[in-house]
């Protein structure tokens, strides 16, 4: 299973492709790619969510995700930043279903408590443990790619605990 994480803001917005190679001998998470789409500051709001549906458009189809996982709107103190935030999310949702590319929403405290074992753990741990868990010499820059990551690895985990739901079921 390839699943793209997208971490969406106005500024940045990461990105994480994650892997589960259950063909080796130890199946182990796998990072196939991760970075940050930083449109130009002075740039209009209309442009800037361009650019970020170009880019994500050019990430599915070099890397093929079966799934595109996607962190679910929080209620910010700042309403414009969330109106911001949303016209971003929506963008990354659309870039999805253009791509017929299935779609999942975590929360955040779902995405963290998933990685750290912790729904309150701060950016650093975050970011600590998905470098421990994709096996990288160093914590993922820009941060906004590190909690990418951990969006994607949140699915992987989810899917494959449903997915044991199902076998046990029958």
């Amino acid at each position: 299973m390839r699943v793209c994480g997208i971490d969406c803001g106005t500024e940045t917005t990461g990105y994480g492709v994650v892997e589960w190679d259950d063909h080796a001998r130890n199946p182990h998470l796998v990072s196939i790619c991760s970075g940050g789409i930083c449109p130009p500051k002075k740039s209009l709001l209309p442009d800037r969510l361009a650019l970020i549906h170009a880019e994500l458009i050019a990430l599915f189809e070099r890397y093929r995700p079966d799934v595109v996982a996607v962190e679910e709107v929080f209620y910010s103190v700042n309403a414009r930043t969330a109106i911001r935030l949303g016209h971003v999310r929506g963008v990354a949702l659309l870039a999805a279903a253009n791509a017929s590319l299935p779609i999942a929403e975590y929360a955040p405290l779902t995405i963290k408590s998933t990685v750290t074992g912790y729904g309150l753990a701060a950016k650093n741990q975050v970011q600590f443990m998905v470098a421990r868990l994709l096996s990288l010499p160093a914590a993922p820059q820009p941060a906004d790619a590190a909690d990418a990551l951990a969006i994607a690895i949140c699915h992987i985990h989810h899917a494959q605990t449903l997915s044991l739901q199902e076998v046990r079921a029958v």
